[in-house]
């Protein structure tokens, strides 16, 4: 009985700890929130704050001026936004890298 109680608390904590790493990202959205299309950088309300990654994202953004309309294909706007990002160093609600070739969710 012992050894099957430590075997399950062993594979929570495994999972637990695997995911509190990996962020909220789930067929390439957050929250609800398809992680593609118009984005306006804000400082206060955001949708999703944002830290920038070189290693272990949850989304490789390509960033374009056209047809925002995949996984990780950003345009960047001033208005008519689909979703608002903060940058920040901290405490992110997801971690992107910036890529020239093959965005998307990992």
């Amino acid at each position: 009985m012992k050894k099957s109680v430590f075997c399950i608390l062993a594979a929570l904590s495994l999972f637990i700890t695997t995911n509190a790493f990996a962020g909220d990202v789930v067929d390439c959205t957050y929250n609800g929130i398809p992680l593609n299309g118009k984005v306006k950088v804000v400082q206060h309300h955001e949708d999703i704050k944002v830290k920038i990654v070189e290693y272990h994202e949850d989304v490789r953004v390509k960033v374009v001026e056209h047809h925002p309309n995949t996984c990780g294909v950003w345009k960047f706007v001033e208005h008519h936004e689909d979703f608002k990002v903060k940058f920040v160093e901290h405490h992110e609600d997801i971690k992107v890298r910036y890529v020239q070739h093959h965005p998307g969710a990992k």
